[in-house]
């Protein structure tokens, strides 16, 4: 029964993350790593003496508890992407800022320089 839910949530994992980049929602860049974790995951399913072999190797004494270690760290590897990112968001949002600023202030100039007059063209009319 636990083999049947893993591969139930592993497919509704990876049919989701394929939905999602078929509607554009998830860039390419983050859809790679939920493909490679949505994969893993069935592979683990499928073949749950992997994750067992792959403790003892390591020495932990409960395979569930690798588990949970494996995914603390995919979890903060995750949030450490997502706070670069938005670093990297949060200065291109300043830089663009600061251009539309000096934009406007050339706009504004721009409207509050007086309009050239036609008489300074050379051609004088005379009146009468």
């Amino acid at each position: 029964m636990l083999v049947i839910s893993g591969l139930v949530f592993g497919l509704a994992v990876l049919g989701l993350i394929l939905v999602l980049l078929l509607r554009r929602q998830l860039r390419e860049k983050y859809a790679t790593l939920w493909l490679l974790i949505g994969i893993a995951f069935l592979v683990l399913a499928l073949f749950p003496g992997l994750l067992v072999g792959l403790s003892e190797a390591l020495g932990v004494a409960v395979p569930s508890n690798l588990l949970f270690a494996l995914a603390i760290v995919l979890l903060i590897g995750v949030a450490l992407h997502l706070s670069w990112e938005l670093s990297h968001a949060e200065d291109e949002v300043r830089r663009v800022a600061e251009d539309v600023a000096i934009l406007r202030a050339e706009v504004e100039q721009l409207r509050s320089a007086p309009a050239p007059n036609d008489s300074d063209s050379g051609t004088q009319s005379n009146p009468g």
